[in-house]
């Protein structure tokens, strides 16, 4: 799977993804620092990537709201720095919902939240 972390995520995640055998990019490293967030959902969208990031408001936004073109969302709402747990959980949505990562999904201590997207929201 392809997959690119927002500049908010821990670039730790990318080690461990790659070990797992997927494609990964991260904003602040592949790509200029500081991109817009609707840059950073073209560009994931561009590539054909699943955005990783911790920013909720603006990307639920960009993809409920004005209905963004993306290939998926997985948004961590956990603690900052908790790269254990959320290694864990991310395998865990990987195996469990593969065939939904092209939602939201909302990764939490307790849970994970899919919400559909609309067709328009992937095209």
């Amino acid at each position: 799977m392809k997959f690119l972390l927002d500049e908010c995520v821990e670039y730790r995640l990318v080690f461990f993804l790659q070990k797992e055998g997927h494609d990964v990019t991260a904003i602040g490293h592949d790509y200029p620092h500081s991109l817009p967030d609707p840059e950073v959902l073209a560009l994931a969208y561009r590539e054909q990537r699943i955005l990783i990031t911790n920013d909720r408001s603006d990307f639920g936004e960009l993809i409920f709201r004005y209905h963004n073109p993306h290939c998926g969302i997985i948004l961590f709402s956990l603690k900052i720095g908790d790269i254990q747990t959320k290694q864990i959980r991310l395998q865990q949505v990987i195996t469990e919902h593969s065939n939904q990562l092209q939602h939201f999904i909302v990764i939490t201590p307790q849970r994970v939240k899919i919400r559909k997207t609309t067709e328009e929201g992937i095209q």
